[in-house]
């Protein structure tokens, strides 16, 4: 038995459009993997009640940037200093303490609006320095301890009021109280809100069917 094979065309220019094709397949495929990756952790984040912030934090960088490689790879990550670890907290539903071993300060819709410096949450000696309002610690056995300010009035929105309210003649402010301004609790179970890991292994799994299938509309 005889078997005759012949090689039609140029073999050194089928090789390279096949070394083309490959690279697009592959380029394409990681591409499209990352940013499905991207949207679908970005849609659970605002899923599980995080808001518009942190979902924007997600973020995919195409490595080539341009044009295409056999060796293409995509990074979806986290942008943000303290971001990552946040996002990171609620994907394992972390129990978070206080660092010196003491309480942990929890403002309450009267206060949570208050920023501190660089825009972060106010902490009960932010507070006494941006409003001048002094707290008094209240003590509850069995029960999450208080910050509370004394004298204090509550606006329509049921916020700490900076100013306002009519003064009578002994010199009291109307509508005048002791106003819960933090809850002082030993530590936090954040609620698991996220499986970011579920996420990334349905990307992982498909990225060889993609792959495959860019490959052969190219054939």
């Amino acid at each position: 038995m005889r078997f005759d094979i012949r090689i039609e065309g140029d073999l050194r220019e089928r090789m390279e459009q096949e070394i083309l094709t490959a690279e697009r397949a592959v380029t394409g495929g990681i591409r499209a993997a990352g940013s499905g990756l991207k949207m679908d952790w970005r849609a659970q984040l605002r899923g599980g009640g995080l808001g518009d912030r942190l979902p924007r934090a997600i973020r995919a960088n195409n490595y080539p940037a341009r044009g295409e490689s056999i060796s293409a790879a995509a990074l979806v990550h986290v942008k943000g200093r303290h971001t990552p670890e946040v996002i990171d907290a609620h994907d394992r539903g972390t129990l978070i303490r206080s660092r010196d071993g003491f309480w942990l300060a929890i403002p309450t819709a009267a206060t949570a609006k208050l920023r501190g410096p660089g825009n972060k949450r106010i902490t009960p000696l932010g507070f006494e320095r941006k409003t001048g309002l002094p707290l008094r610690f209240v003590y509850r056995r069995g029960k999450p301890s208080l910050l509370v300010v004394d004298q204090a009035r509550i606006n329509r929105k049921g916020r700490l009021a900076k100013k306002g309210g009519r003064r009578r003649r002994d010199g009291i402010l109307t509508g005048e109280q002791t106003v819960i301004a933090f809850l002082l609790v030993p530590q936090v179970k954040l609620p698991k809100r996220t499986d970011l890991g579920r996420d990334a292994e349905k990307w992982g799994n498909r990225l060889a069917g993609m792959i495959v299938a860019r490959w052969k509309e190219r054939g």
